[in-house]
């Protein structure tokens, strides 16, 4: 009987009977597909890096990881994702070429990367791009946004015409990686929740009397650390005023550790700080009382045995 089968010339792979067994046994397509782009890939990839590729978010892909493992057809997993000096592919000339061919939609994003930069991309650029499509597997979307967010840091810090470069941006994307931002909607989530903070940090800034400046990078460390515990602007501007008062300046660690002990008794705005202040106050006020109680009742006896 002749084959059914069309044969394109193609480098073909090749599967173990127990490993066709076991895929069917299962009956998970996207397990026997992911095994199958493994297999192209000689093994020699995360699965994670064929997310570009298949066209897959992270939770589809995870799923067929995770289906492989029980089977058996894939090594135990890395959990971390390193930083990309640690565990960055290298793509050649070759690789680069042979993935615009295949690929319209990672030409499409080269292609908007090109525009949003305004510069002609470079091999070793574009190698950076393939990498966080290719590698960690963020969809075009997410990393268009990536290069939008990094463009308007790096515009905000040192004014119009300056933009990121590519091993900013990669970076920037392996810190999205490991934050699980891979997703159109996870991107948006956390670009909001990154421009409100930016919003927290400059009246941060303005309570600390430091005006409109943009804050250097171990400033904006004591700033993101407040905003993530909580605080209002009201909150750092008093511990502010009782770290002048001690030590006669602006000292950040000193000011950092009111801040941290508010942070441990819950106390995060003016009006809890005032109210937990005020017992205090109250009690000192009772022993005035009491001392005066005192001093009335003395004065009576002493007129009573002068009478």
């Amino acid at each position: 009987m002749a084959s059914i089968l069309v044969h394109t010339g193609d480098e073909s792979v090749t599967l173990t009977a127990q490993a066709v067994r076991k895929l069917l046994e299962k009956g998970n397509g996207d397990a026997a597909l992911l095994y199958l782009a493994l297999l192209r890939h000689h093994g020699e990839v995360q699965p994670r890096a064929l997310a570009g590729e298949l066209r897959w978010e992270k939770g589809r892909i995870e799923s067929a990881e995770a289906a492989l493992r029980d089977l058996g057809l894939l090594a135990p997993a890395a959990e971390q994702i390193l930083e990309p000096a640690d565990e960055r592919p290298t793509y050649q000339r070759e690789d680069i070429i042979q993935r615009m061919e295949e690929s319209a939609e990672f030409r499409r994003l080269t292609e908007e990367v090109e525009k949003k930069l305004g510069k002609r991309l470079t091999t070793q650029d574009i190698s950076t791009l393939l990498g966080l499509y290719d590698y960690l597997g963020l969809p075009s979307d997410v990393i268009y946004l990536l290069v939008g967010h990094c463009t308007q840091r790096i515009t905000k810090r040192y004014g119009d015409g300056r933009r990121p470069t590519m091993r900013q941006i990669e970076k920037e994307g392996y810190f999205w990686a490991r934050q699980g931002v891979d997703t159109q909607k996870a991107a948006v989530a956390y670009l909001k929740k990154y421009n409100d903070r930016q919003g927290v940090i400059a009246a941060y800034m303005n309570a600390l009397c430091l005006g409109d400046r943009a804050p250097v990078a171990s400033e904006e460390k004591y700033l993101l650390a407040w905003a993530e515990m909580g605080f209002e602007a009201g909150a750092v501007a008093l511990a502010y005023d009782k770290t002048v008062l001690k030590c006669h300046e602006l000292k950040w660690p000193y000011c950092n550790g009111i801040l941290r002990r508010w942070h441990q008794e819950n106390l995060h705005t003016v009006a809890q700080i005032q109210a937990n202040d005020r017992p205090a106050a109250s009690t000192k006020q009772s022993v005035d009382k009491k001392d005066k109680k005192q001093d009335t009742g003395w004065m009576k006896q002493y007129i009573q045995q002068r009478d």
